[in-house]
């Protein structure tokens, strides 16, 4: 049996029909059977779906944009299709679906659910006008639901993979295809053992492509991005970023953990558990080389700057006059756990413990809630954590001086800082 590949599309690989377009041409000389194609939702539609969801908590007028998201994805379809394709009434079907997912009820004790059945259409939309159009141009795939596929629990937006469950679903659903055509499914979505829709984290496109490799044990995953690769900063905010020719897993996973977004930051753990090689390279020049990562055991010295936004300082201080001991730091994580929120950073003194997290709609206001009889609680909000791995001391001077910074921290590879651009 012929090596599996996967190819993984994100928003911008197909963000208009010019971009569709280009993905037909990258696959006219690499589509082949054995192939598993994973794409995300189109441009920033998850944002506009998202958008929607807050206007619907609001009890605001979400109709006017469910109606835009609508006409983009027909106005696509119209510079693509003929205008008799049934691709148009399949698009006004999913609209719909979705217009009646919205207008189920809605609270925060529900909120991860709703959002999980209503941004899943972004990938459900795009692989079917992707689906299509390849066959229109003759190359042909089939179109695979990713909730068939990959079972999870019921952590809505962090749901967690069952791995047994999802590996027999790829070896009997998805090989017998693969032996004849190749497959295109949906990044970022799955679905617990009710049936529910769920998703895997926000981008976690990537992390879908992941999943399937390992469990279909194939030889590579390629991720197509709008970058020629893995570099050392992101070049939209610094224009000097280089490329990383290779990678080392360890040293690739470091840079997703710290917040490095060309990657999701679970994607490393199930290809190294496999050695399955992961290439990262750029849609808009499908010949450049890009970045492997793979097991080459050698570290990249090159200093890497990761700038993460929207970051929350929360200090936990205790109020008893006793200082931190492990308890306390339990009891903190303890609550974390249970709200799913991760720690960026975490500082401990004698009577305080600082975390810095990501911001995530009433997280915070649950967090304060349930440790204010505990510690006494401060936060600042929209903050910048910029993280150095490998980092120079003249580059730490530089930034050091522009910010005003509330917290940093630093180790042995790593400098970390967290205020505000001066």
């Amino acid at each position: 049996m012929a090596k599996i590949a996967v190819y993984k599309f994100g928003g911008a690989s197909v963000k208009d029909s010019d971009s569709i377009k280009n993905l037909a041409d990258i696959f006219r000389n690499r589509l082949r059977k054995n192939l598993v194609i994973v794409v995300s939702a189109m441009g920033k539609t998850t944002n506009s779906l998202e958008e929607i969801i807050d206007l619907r908590l609001k009890s605001e007028d979400w109709y006017s944009k469910s109606a835009i998201l609508e006409t983009f994805h027909l106005k696509v379809c119209e510079e693509l299709f003929e205008q008799d394709h049934p691709v148009f009434s399949r698009i006004k079907n999913w609209f719909i679906q979705l217009k009646l997912a919205v207008e189920r009820p809605l609270t925060k004790e529900n909120y991860d659910e709703f959002y999980d059945q209503v941004v899943s259409f972004g990938e459900l939309v795009a692989t079917t006008i992707v689906m299509e159009y390849l066959c229109a141009q003759g190359l042909i795939v089939l179109w695979q639901d990713a909730r068939e596929l990959i079972r999870t629990n019921s952590d809505f937006r962090f749901a967690q993979v069952d791995w047994g469950w999802t590996r027999v679903a790829c070896q009997s659903q998805l090989l017998p295809k693969l032996d004849q055509f190749p497959v295109l499914t949906q990044g970022f979505i799955g679905a617990d053992a009710k049936g529910r829709t769920t998703t895997l984290g926000r981008e976690g496109s990537d992390f879908t492509a992941a999943i399937l490799a390992a469990c279909l044990d194939a030889e590579s995953v390629t991720i197509w991005k709008d970058v020629p690769g893995v570099l050392n900063a992101d070049p939209k905010r610094f224009p000097a970023a280089r490329l990383f020719d290779e990678l080392d897993y360890k040293q690739a996973a470091q840079m997703t953990f710290y917040g490095a977004s060309v990657i999701h930051p679970k994607t490393i753990k199930p290809l190294a558990n496999k050695s399955i090689p992961l290439f990262v390279k750029s849609f808009l020049n499908p010949e450049a080389k890009g970045t492997k990562i793979y097991g080459s055991g050698k570290p990249n010295p090159t200093p890497t700057l990761i700038v993460k936004d929207r970051q929350i300082l929360v200090t936990f201080q205790v109020t008893d006059f006793s200082f931190v001991e492990e308890q306390h730091i339990h009891q903190v994580y303890r609550e974390l756990d249970l709200l799913k929120l991760r720690v960026n950073l975490l500082q401990t003194s004698a009577i305080g413990i600082s975390i810095v997290i990501d911001y995530q709609l009433f997280k915070l206001e649950k967090l304060v809630e349930k440790l204010a009889s505990i510690f006494k609680v401060r936060y600042n909000e929209n903050l910048q954590l910029l993280t150095i791995l490998n980092p120079e001391e003249e580059m730490i001077r530089g930034f050091s001086a522009s910010y005003t910074i509330l917290l940093e921290q630093r180790t042995r590879t790593t400098f970390q800082l967290v205020g505000k651009p001066i």
